[in-house]
């Protein structure tokens, strides 16, 4: 099986910044894709950052600019530095990882709140 911890979350007032972190354990041979999605109450779950084995990244287009995702070299674990927060921001914020087989596992989340 494998294990993701996240952490770094919190409340910030619009304008501020949070660094949230992953980190994948278990069955995991090598290097694997990792992805930080998000989901605010009401809505659905939306992929904000993904990181390739390679180190190779891509965005959603609204937090594009805004929260560089990046990984410590040989190892899954994960940054995502989230910059110039605002109110629709917030959300809960889960990491993922795909394995050798192709399957996904989910961190359990981390609460980010942006106060206007």
């Amino acid at each position: 099986q494998v294990q993701l911890v996240e952490s770094g979350g919190g409340l910030v007032q619009a304008g501020g910044s949070l660094r949230l972190s992953c980190a994948a354990s278990g069955s995991i041979r090598g290097i694997r894709p990792m992805a930080w999605y998000r989901q605010a109450p009401g809505k659905q779950r939306e992929l904000v950052a993904q990181i390739s084995s390679t180190g190779d990244t891509t965005y959603a287009d609204s937090v594009k600019g805004r929260f560089p995702m990046s990984r410590d070299s040989a190892k899954n674990l994960v940054y995502l530095n989230l910059n110039d927060l605002q109110p629709e921001d917030t959300a809960v914020y889960y990491c993922a990882i795909r394995d050798q087989w192709s399957r996904d596992y989910w961190g359990q989340g981390t609460q980010v709140t942006v106060s206007s």
